[in-house]
């Protein structure tokens, strides 16, 4: 909403508020606009568009000041309407509020604006329009700002950046001790592809991951989800080209560059990597992947895995975060291809005899380390508030008759 951008603007003004300018006596209540039966004047313009200057905000223009108005008419409105009424004790305290983001007790911050030619009144209707506005939209939509979990858990997924993102095929093959020599073998020769088709193949008629049906292409994928001992071999990879074979728990792993970008789009890093791995005998019989398809149908979140368990020894289920580079390769590397509540069932543990149900529960972006979940909630909250203010705002318009003058 334009009062959170306004006093965002307070912190780092400095209060370098412009001079006085003289206004015409002539005129100052011609009128400049009519909102419905509501009248801007002449003289609110000039006193609106230099507070907003004052603030350093945007829209510090004439016109800007005359769009604000006609906004602040419209909710004056609403609130009027909906029979809100503000106690002088609230109107202080926001008054005092609005000051203190400048670090300056309502009265002197008003000393400051009179010096810019700009009225307490000016000030005092602002902050009161917006106070009332907010509480009509709490009133009206707060019972539709219910937050979930799982929101709250992408929220702490995301973050901001640039960097690289890969295109890459994957073969990862079961390896039981058994079969150890010939699959090495095997991963040799698959490791000399020279094309994508070649590799793809191999893909299809060897791999154990759910990428086989597409002859083990992967989407696109930012180089930093994926696990930190494996992004230098990938960076030093051109296109076309294969990893040596990675041996990893029961398997060995390959993969193949296709392409290479640089991207200003979101490229996160996180600090903290959460999932559950649910252990099925039987390997990967026909009788462990039934299985696993059974789960996978009962189970949209990790807690959901809690039910499946339940009566079990408790070494059928392990749930874990860790920092990316204390997952183990063959489990990071899963992950990096899940999605909250994504499920891979490549990889096997007990010398191939269990196999590994991992679902993926969550990351936290580093950069929301520090951030509690009370703290995404009340973020999501009010951005969503905000959405749906700028919703009726524009209905209000649409609705309104308004003539400019």
């Amino acid at each position: 909403m334009n009062l959170k951008r306004l006093t965002c603007s307070i912190a780092v003004l400095g209060m370098a508020l412009l001079a006085s300018t003289p206004v015409a006596a002539q005129g100052l209540y011609t009128p400049v606009a009519k909102v419905n039966q509501m009248v801007v004047t002449e003289f609110e313009v000039q006193q609106r568009q230099k507070f907003l200057q004052a603030l350093n905000a945007p829209g510090a223009t004439r016109e800007g000041a005359i769009e604000s108005l006609i906004d602040e008419r419209l909710r004056n409105e609403a609130v009027t309407k909906s029979g809100i009424e503000l106690s002088a004790e609230t109107i202080d305290q926001s008054l005092s509020e609005f000051a203190g983001r400048a670090n300056l007790s309502t009265d002197e911050f008003v000393k400051r604006l009179e010096q810019a030619g700009i009225s307490r009144e000016t000030f005092r209707d602002f902050v009161v329009n917006s106070i009332g506005w907010r509480e009509l939209i709490r009133g009206l939509y707060g019972s539709r700002t219910q937050i979930t979990d799982a929101e709250i858990s992408r929220a702490l997924g995301s973050t901001r950046g640039s960097g690289v993102r890969v295109l890459m095929s994957e073969i990862i093959i079961p390896a039981p001790p058994q079969d150890a020599a010939r699959i090495n073998a095997l991963a040799e020769r698959i490791s000399q592809s020279k094309t994508a088709a070649e590799f793809s193949n191999y893909a299809t008629k060897y791999s154990a991951t759910a990428s086989r049906g597409n002859g083990g292409r992967l989407d696109w994928q930012n180089l930093s989800d994926l696990p930190p001992s494996l992004q230098p071999l990938v960076m030093g990879l051109a296109p076309g080209q294969v990893t040596d074979p990675l041996p990893i728990p029961n398997a060995v792993a390959l993969f193949q560059m296709r392409d290479i970008q640089e991207t200003n789009a979101p490229a996160p890093t996180y600090s903290a990597i959460e999932y559950a791995a649910y252990y099925i005998p039987g390997g990967r019989s026909q009788a462990g992947l039934a299985e696993a398809e059974r789960v996978r149908a009962r189970v949209d979140t990790c807690d959901d895995l809690y039910g499946v368990a339940k009566g079990k020894p408790v070494s059928v289920l392990d749930r874990e975060t860790k920092k990316p580079g204390e997952i183990p390769q063959d489990i990071a590397l899963e992950l990096s291809k899940l999605d909250q509540g994504e499920v891979s069932t490549a990889l096997t543990r007990a010398n191939g005899q269990s196999l590994v149900f991992l679902m993926l529960c969550g990351r936290t972006a580093s950069a929301n380390e520090s951030a509690s979940r009370d703290d995404v909630i009340n973020v999501l909250r009010q951005e969503r508030l905000s959405g749906y203010a700028d919703q009726l705002l524009e209905q209000l318009r649409a609705n309104a008759r308004i003539v400019r003058k």
